[in-house]
């Protein structure tokens, strides 16, 4: 079977009133996976996923099969787009990506090279159509720990310092590489983590790989999950 939660706050999951941030949600996903009674699982993760779903890993690598990882990071760093900079600057970055709808609505070009269908489209912004509906977007935004005062920053170093807990395990580098945000810079940051790590590399996709990369990128996910 394949589990795919939808992060608290997100997609169709509940709209919790406070602020969420990585460590909550580590311990959110950490409480399904014993809720279910996983005692064996393969773990795909993609942008915020990497960091929430490496860093639940590193607290469970015993019951981690195999790891697929696409456009996402999971370590530290100094870069940030302007574009999502902006989400999270002082007064107006949160009027920009929750009240104006300036993040989800945006992804859905700017995170692919060929456009999407009326109907994904629709589909990816369905969850977001009201202003509370967008608050997890924002606060995900302004969790991204560039500062070095920031909260969230000695989690995501503590998932960081874990990784190579990971070593050995079978992963999947499948990227897009026109991506804007988790560029070749975050490839390089997995490999130099992970050399031993199979790459499945697409030139002419975006941030949303799969959806640029289709069937053969979807494929090859399969194929890696399987063990084919």
């Amino acid at each position: 079977r394949v589990i795919a939660p939808d992060h608290l706050g997100m997609g169709l999951s509940a709209r919790p009133d406070r602020f969420l941030r990585l460590d909550d949600r580590i311990r959110a996903v950490h409480g399904l996976v014993d809720h279910l009674g996983l005692k064996s699982f393969h773990l795909g993760v993609h942008d915020w996923g990497g960091a929430i779903g490496l860093g639940l890993a590193t607290r469970m690598p015993d019951r981690i099969g195999r790891i697929l990882v696409t456009n996402t990071g999971a370590f530290r760093s100094e870069r940030i787009p302007k574009r999502i900079a902006l989400c999270r600057a002082p007064l107006v970055g949160r009027w920009i990506a929750q009240h104006l709808d300036g993040f989800a609505w945006p992804a859905t070009w700017m995170a692919v090279e060929k456009p999407l269908s009326k109907a994904v489209k629709a589909g990816f912004l369905a969850p977001y159509g009201t202003i509370a509906s967008r608050r997890a977007v924002a606060d995900f935004v302004a969790d991204i720990p560039m500062e070095r005062d920031h909260p969230t920053r000695p989690v995501l170093a503590a998932v960081e310092a874990a990784l190579p807990t990971l070593r050995g395990k079978p992963m999947l580098l499948l990227w897009g590489l026109q991506d804007f945000c988790f560029d070749g810079s975050f490839l390089a940051g997995f490999t130099q983590r992970f050399p031993e790590a199979q790459q499945r590399l697409f030139p002419d996709a975006g941030h949303y790989v799969l959806e640029d990369s289709g069937a053969i990128g979807i494929q090859a996910a399969v194929d890696f999950l399987t063990g084919v």
